[in-house]
């Protein structure tokens, strides 16, 4: 397996962002995706995303198998909620790890939550999804969604081995039909894929990213 990059490296940080000021759109109401309502939020944000990043979720949806779905559990997630999550994970962990230095803890907490200056889910660049049959019901690909790597004893990770045969099988489709409409997964969430955003550029070789961190308050 390659080293990882995690969302905290530098390298990461490094990339520019030119944002093109593309627009976010609602997925409940501009595509015909499964969404699931776990992660919902008072105001709604955790359904939208960037125009470009739902056009090509909604292709990928078309050249999978007739009787499966993507099912949508996360999109867009303001500044200040991404934040909260961060520092509620590294929390634990310095509980956990009270001998672990601040830097160790940060880059540790990447694994699981963006740091907030970088996070793609604040760019509304990013989705937590999974794949699920034609009546909604979610196959099974090795650990629940947002199971972190403690719990999970890495399973979260996309390419871990400590998952079934049917679980590999069903992360090497989601992986295949996202890959081919140019989204990238970040290896440590084998649910979590985004386009346009530092990692993604990153990953792909481009100097820039598109979309940025920001605000949309109120939604619509």
């Amino acid at each position: 397996m390659s080293e990882i990059v995690l969302m905290s490296d530098p390298k990461v940080v490094a990339i520019p962002v030119s944002e093109c000021g593309e627009r976010m759109v609602d997925v409940r109401t501009a595509g015909s995706l499964l969404v699931d309502a776990r992660k919902q939020d008072p105001a709604d944000s955790f359904a939208y995303l960037r125009e470009g990043v739902l056009e090509r979720l909604l292709k990928a949806q078309a050249d999978l198998p007739q009787n499966l779905r993507l099912l949508f559990v996360e999109g867009y997630r303001p500044p200040s909620l991404q934040r909260q999550y961060f520092e509620e994970y590294a929390s634990q962990l310095r509980s956990a790890h009270p001998e672990w230095p601040a830097q160790q803890i940060h880059s540790a907490a990447s694994r699981y939550v963006s740091p907030p200056d970088i996070a793609p889910h604040s760019a509304g660049a990013a989705v937590d999804l999974t794949l699920a049959d034609a009546a909604g019901n979610e196959l099974d690909l090795g650990t629940r969604m947002n199971a972190d790597p403690e719990e999970s004893e890495g399973a979260c990770y996309t390419h871990a081995h400590n998952i079934s045969e049917e679980a590999r099988a069903n992360r090497r489709l989601l992986n295949s039909a996202l890959t081919a409409v140019g989204l990238v997964n970040y290896p440590t969430e084998w649910w979590h894929w985004s386009y346009g955003d530092r990692y993604w550029a990153l990953t792909t070789g481009i100097p820039t990213a598109c979309y940025g961190p920001k605000e949309i308050t109120p939604l619509g």
